[in-house]
């Protein structure tokens, strides 16, 4: 991590550097263990295919359906209480898949994961919204440094107990999880947003967020770089498979997107905010993760050998992880304008919520694609389908920046959240 990175976290408040150091550990501990699961149920518990990807499904759902819920708990319970319940649940889950090997328990430990998920992701975020209110693109940038080198440690110290054997990764990943608890409620201030224990319907809530147009269209457009970004776990592997009939590079493309984050992140947000308006720096970085597709096309065309599709690979990699950091803090800085300071929890479980959608959505139209480009012999027809999203999408958000549907006139007057320092 760069050390200018590090420098710059003493600007920050104390919960901020907590919810840091906590969404590091988070990603250390999760893909120290999801990318090894798929081989153990298949090859060490001896799980048919279809059941292995039922255990793997049920995660999915569980954390992307249940976003939303987990954003209003956040917002009525609290966010401290939310964020440690989340680790708390991720301890059990690995746990579990340490100890059993029975289909049931296994399902009930995906279940569980996945729900914590729901719990600590948009709880942490509105947290942050909140507490770095005056610099919540300076603090999102920060966070997605130490999200990144999560994933990029993560993997290395999995491969490492893996010489154990497999309970020692989830054990090691587990006690990660239970440090992470015992730091949210040693180190993290309490804290409420200005919506905790409301008379109000929680249907009132979730009405507001899905009838605020401004939001909605927002979330629209961005459905498309969400499913440009997740490539890098469906069609960049399988042309890893295809190219070079192994998955040896697989690695590579994980370890290039996350240091594109903790290398460059801070510098590039510094530099997006001195250039562009955050709907012009999120626009280009949505048509340079279209872009990304480019090398590949270009390999397919011109038929590269092995070397040239993987330097294409591997270009579309750091592209894709480039064009992420231009993105997401602004991202997540607009959505917490759009809900104008109120219910950010609900607002981020919403927008993740339509992120998944389109993530299944972008999953399958890639995934008829890979499969027609093969009877069709034309091996560069989704990565042009991909270049077209990305570049209509930022297409589409220059038009919302433009017409002023990303910064809202009222989004500086928003309510304050109740931080208790204990």
């Amino acid at each position: 991590m760069r050390r200018t990175t590090v420098a710059g976290l003493s600007s920050f408040g104390r919960p901020a550097q907590v919810l840091f150091v906590n969404q590091a550990g988070i990603n250390l501990g999760f893909y120290m263990l999801m990318p090894y699961l798929a081989d153990h149920l298949a090859n060490g518990v001896g799980l048919a295919v279809w059941l292995v990807g039922l255990v793997l499904g049920v995660r999915n759902f569980a954390q992307q359906g249940l976003f939303l819920i987990g954003g209003t708990l956040a917002d009525r319970i609290g966010y401290k209480p939310m964020i440690m319940l989340g680790c708390a649940l991720r301890v059990v889950g690995f746990g579990v898949f340490a100890v059993s090997t029975a289909v049931p328990a296994l399902i009930a430990a995906s279940a569980l994961t996945g729900f914590a998920g729901a719990l600590f992701n948009p709880a942490a975020r509105a947290y942050l919204a909140h507490a770095e209110a005056g610099r919540r693109v300076e603090a999102f940038a920060a966070f997605n440094v130490f999200y990144q080198a999560g994933i990029l440690i993560g993997p290395l110290i999995g491969l490492v107990l893996l010489r154990a054997d497999f309970r020692a990764v989830c054990l090691v990943a587990a006690a990660v999880f239970a440090v992470l608890t015992l730091l949210q409620w040693r180190c993290l201030p309490t804290c409420a947003g200005p919506e905790r224990a409301p008379d109000r319907p929680v249907l009132t809530d979730w009405r507001e967020a899905f009838t605020n147009r401004p939001f909605l269209g927002f979330a629209a457009v961005m459905v498309a770089s969400y499913a440009l970004s997740f490539q890098v776990y469906l069609g960049l592997p399988l042309e890893v498979r295809r190219v070079t009939g192994s998955q040896s590079w697989t690695v590579a493309l994980f370890a290039v997107t996350a240091l594109a984050g903790v290398a460059g992140q801070v510098k590039m947000t510094a530099w997006c905010r001195r250039r562009f308006s955050d709907g012009q720096a999120m626009a280009n970085g949505v048509a340079l993760m279209g872009v990304a597709f480019v090398p590949l096309c270009l390999a397919d065309v011109l038929s590269a050998g092995v070397a040239g599709h993987v330097s294409a690979l591997l270009a579309c990699a750091l592209l894709l992880g480039t064009g992420t950091t231009m993105v997401f803090p602004f991202e997540m800085a607009t959505i917490a304008a759009l809900a104008r300071g109120r219910l950010i929890g609900t607002y981020y479980g919403v927008h993740n919520l339509l992120a998944g959608v389109g993530i299944l959505a972008g999953n399958l139209l890639t995934g008829t694609a890979l499969d027609a480009a093969r009877r069709l012999q034309m091996p560069y027809l989704p990565w042009l389908l991909l270049l077209a999203a990305g570049l209509l999408s930022a297409a589409a958000l220059h038009r919302l920046d433009r017409r002023g549907r990303l910064a809202p006139e009222q989004a500086g007057a928003s309510p304050r959240a109740t931080v208790v320092v204990t």
